[in-house]
Formats: C-alpha cells, sequence, structure tokens
C-alpha cells in the first residue's frame, strides 16, 4: 500500500529558470516520509531509548520539469527492499497529476545512544510491511 501526501511548493524553491530546482525534491521526498512515518510512535516514547532513523543514501530521477504552483505535488511513498538492518522508501512525485520526478532513499535504523546502526525491530517491520508497494508501470 502507498502513502500519498500533498506537499506544497514553496516560492523560495524556484530557480532563475523559473522552475523548481533539482535540490527542492528531496526536501518534497522528506516531507512525504516524515508524513508516513508520523503515525509510527518512536522509541523515545515508549522506551526512553534514543533510537531512530537515518538516511544513508538517495537516487533520484527528474522526468519533467516542475513549475511553481500554489496547488500542492502529490507524492506517493511506499516501502520496499526490508532487510535485517535497512529498507527503501520510494516515491513518485506528480505534479497536475503528470508523473515528474521518482526517486529512493535508504534509511537505516541507528541507535543514537551508542552512534551505531542497530536491527530493525519486529514492530518496525511489521508497520513497514503495512506500506510494502510495488511501482505502477
Amino acid at each position: 500500500m502507498r502513502h500519498t501526501a500533498a506537499v506544497p511548493m514553496r516560492w523560495s524553491d524556484m530557480d532563475a529558470y523559473q522552475h523548481i530546482n533539482n535540490v527542492a525534491f528531496l526536501g518534497y521526498f522528506e516531507m512525504a516520509r516524515i508524513s508516513l512515518f508520523r503515525e509510527q510512535p518512536t522509541h523515545d516514547l515508549r522506551t526512553g531509548q534514543r533510537r531512530g532513523l537515518i538516511v544513508a543514501a538517495h537516487e533520484i530521477a527528474y522526468k519533467r520539469q516542475v513549475v511553481y504552483s500554489s496547488q500542492p505535488l502529490q507524492v506517493d511513498v511506499w516501502v520496499t527492499d526490508v532487510r535485517a538492518a535497512t529498507f527503501l522508501c520510494r516515491y513518485e512525485l506528480f505534479d497536475h497529476g503528470q508523473l515528474a520526478v521518482t526517486g529512493s532513499t535508504k534509511i537505516v535504523p541507528f541507535d543514537f545512544a551508542i552512534a551505531r546502526p542497530r536491527r530493525l525491530t519486529p514492530e518496525e517491520k511489521e508497520f513497514l510491511a503495512r506500506w510494502a508497494d510495488e511501482p505502477a508501470n
């Protein structure tokens, strides 16, 4: 299943060519990803432990330019490639109903108390399984 987030463009995201600058799209992906994970309580809230998720890598492909609009972008985000200590968030970004950008983010669970990666917990794997999906062709 995919999570869909309506992500607003900012006037400051526009570049000198009057289209959305390429770096802004990672921010749009981040907003959609945070929207997805907002539903999952953190370990800090439940256990007092300092655990979380960090970004290890991004991949992005631009399909068409996006021009600033007051209409929000639609960003679909879903999860693939869940492993013991990593997973991918994949994205499709639509501008006025047209696919404009695709991408992925490699996420690593992290224990901030010892500054080291950690394994996904069974609860985290269960949460991620709810958002597993494959891209539409």
